[in-house]
């Protein structure tokens, strides 16, 4: 195995789940074993499919913008900005929401990786090859 680069405007799939521009960057799909790096745009307004990695933490953290985070496990909803890290511990339901007037853009992602929504998504990616 030797070193790569990616660059995220060059990604491997894109994940209309999570937003109309959520790119794989990093992810089984291009060799990393349990690696996972998303390249996410939230545009204002927008939001993500509400949905839960069940044995995956997801870890986001925010570059640009202004925002929310559901957990609609615990009924709860917390705002993030810019520098931010949010982790969602595995399986609890949540939402990313650019609630706040601002597009949020932003990387990170569940590890280990969630298979079972990348099978959902399109992403055509099964671990078992």
């Amino acid at each position: 195995m030797a070193i790569k680069v990616f660059h995220r405007d060059d990604p491997d799939r894109y994940m209309p789940v999570i937003s109309k521009d959520a790119r794989l960057v990093i992810w089984p799909g291009v060799g990393a074993k349990i690696a996972n790096m998303n390249y996410v745009v939230l545009e204002v307004d927008e939001m993500n499919v509400p949905h839960v990695h069940a044995e995956s933490e997801d870890t986001i953290f925010i570059l640009e913008g202004t925002g929310s985070v559901a957990d609609l496990d615990n009924n709860l909803v917390l705002e993030f900005t810019a520098g931010d890290a949010v982790h969602v511990p595995p399986g609890v339901r949540h939402a990313v929401r650019a609630d706040r007037n601002s597009r949020i853009v932003s990387v990170g992602g569940p590890c280990p990786p969630d298979y079972e929504l990348l099978k959902l998504s399109g992403a055509g990616y099964d671990p078992a090859c």
